[in-house]
């Protein structure tokens, strides 16, 4: 399938949302809300739940059905408080010795004038250190879109899934084309040189597995099994001393780009 197509299916109006992905994989969520700084931000949602008989912390970009939900939700781009609720809880999650999972889904942190007052790149960048030493396990899985630094803030991850039409990248493709040829139109030929797509990106052990999707488009027919590989990853992780879970996790990033010795 050409990387465009995936593009296309991967912002599909039918995707499920990051609250829906939460209710249909875990029980008993109970959401927890703010950053201890500046506010609340829907675009990401987190909390506790369990995960069948493992509780975890789960934390997800939401984009919303309707209008009035992605409006609320500032259509999933993030602002800095969102990150800085995840990381808090993140960090909630290392002192209770519960794992952690994020699902991602969004275009890229929101570029605003508000956002970068309040520090934008720092959030950022603060998530992607801590992420990388706390001592739980880490999954991530790219549910849709895995724009920018929005995306990569929550994925700093033991391993990182992707489903089979969702998409990861440094830009979207009409960023890229917009910047590299002044020309949005050429839309197609930049999702080809971004190497977007999960087989390019599982080519180049930038993640781990590719999750198959229903050729329905049933999602409801995924989640058992992704629950079952979920908590198989996350307890397999868990068992593991802190030190090794820290070190394989430093190491796999430290890998990444290395074509030769």
């Amino acid at each position: 399938m050409e990387a465009y197509k995936k593009v296309q299916l991967a912002r599909g109006k039918n995707r499920p949302t990051g609250r829906e992905l939460i209710a249909a994989l875990t029980q008993d969520f109970t959401e927890l809300h703010g950053d201890r700084r500046f506010g609340d931000d829907p675009a990401i949602v987190g909390g506790i739940a369990r995960l069948m008989d493992l509780p975890v912390t789960v934390i997800a970009h939401q984009k919303g059905r309707d209008t009035k939900e992605k409006v609320a939700c500032n259509f999933w781009a993030a602002h800095p408080e969102g990150y800085r609720k995840a990381l808090r809880l993140m960090k909630q999650a290392e002192k209770f010795h519960r794992p952690i999972l994020c699902l991602v889904d969004t275009a890229g942190a929101y570029c605003g004038l508000g956002a970068e007052e309040r520090g934008q790149g720092q959030a950022i960048a603060q998530n992607l250190m801590e992420m990388m030493s706390l001592q739980v396990p880490i999954r991530t899985i790219l549910v849709g879109e895995g724009g920018s630094g929005g995306a990569l803030a929550l994925a700093v991850a033991d391993e990182v899934w992707m489903l089979e039409n969702s998409i990861y990248s440094v830009i979207s493709p009409e960023g890229c084309a917009s910047i590299l040829w002044k020309d949005p139109s050429r839309v197609k030929e930049a999702s080809e040189h971004l190497k977007l797509t999960p087989q390019d990106l599982l080519e180049l052990h930038l993640i781990q597995r590719i999750v198959r999707e229903p050729a329905s488009g049933d999602f409801s027919r995924l989640y058992p099994s992704l629950q079952l590989k979920i908590h198989g990853m996350l307890s397999q992780y868990g068992k593991l001393p802190v030190a090794e879970l820290c070190e394989k996790r430093y190491q796999r990033f430290r890998k990444m780009g290395i074509f030769a010795e």
